[in-house]
């Protein structure tokens, strides 16, 4: 038997304000993340995506972010590696595909691009629900009629768990 040393990994996308529901969940989306051993993979461009990288570098957790400019981020940058692509928005592709998974949190076109390309590469979707924003929409309005991947929503830190434990993300004992 071969032991697996990759770690899940399950990317965080889109757009929330300090102050927001949202927003708050992103902290604690990026948490649990870190508690039940998942890498975060985020670009912490955003202020919903920089406090869920934020929460998991507290938590003792792994955090990639792939940033668009080809030069690093100042040593703050919360992560614990980055990958500066120098690709723009080209990097959209790269976030789609860095992920088993995808959390999306409000969200605008940067957002949808990510969540596009991550449904054509059949990456499942766990959008926050009840905060408002896009990601609202998308389990009622999926990019396309392909059923390409799972849509799970979520509006609580255990709905979010239980998702990432049917996708077999987490073991039976993580928190």
């Amino acid at each position: 038997m071969t032991d697996s040393h990759r770690k899940p990994q399950v990317c965080v996308l889109g757009s929330a304000e300090p102050g927001t529901r949202a927003y708050e969940l992103a902290g604690a989306a990026g948490e649990a993340l870190a508690v039940l051993g998942i890498t975060l993979v985020s670009g912490c461009g955003s202020p919903a995506t920089r406090v869920a990288a934020e929460r998991a570098i507290q938590a003792k957790g792994q955090v990639l972010s792939i940033v668009p400019p080809a030069e690093m981020p100042p040593p703050d940058w919360p992560a614990t590696v980055v990958v500066p692509c120098g690709m723009g928005d080209a990097r959209n592709l790269l976030m789609a595909l860095a992920g088993d998974a995808c959390i999306v949190i409000g969200g605008r076109a940067g957002t949808k691009s990510e969540v596009h390309l991550a449904w054509l590469h059949k990456r499942p979707l766990l959008p926050l629900v009840g905060c408002g924003g896009w990601s609202d929409e998308l389990p009622s309005h999926p990019p396309d009629d392909r059923a390409n991947s799972p849509i799970l929503p979520w509006g609580t830190v255990a709905e979010l768990k239980l998702h990432l434990r049917g996708l077999g993300l987490v073991g039976g004992n993580a928190a």
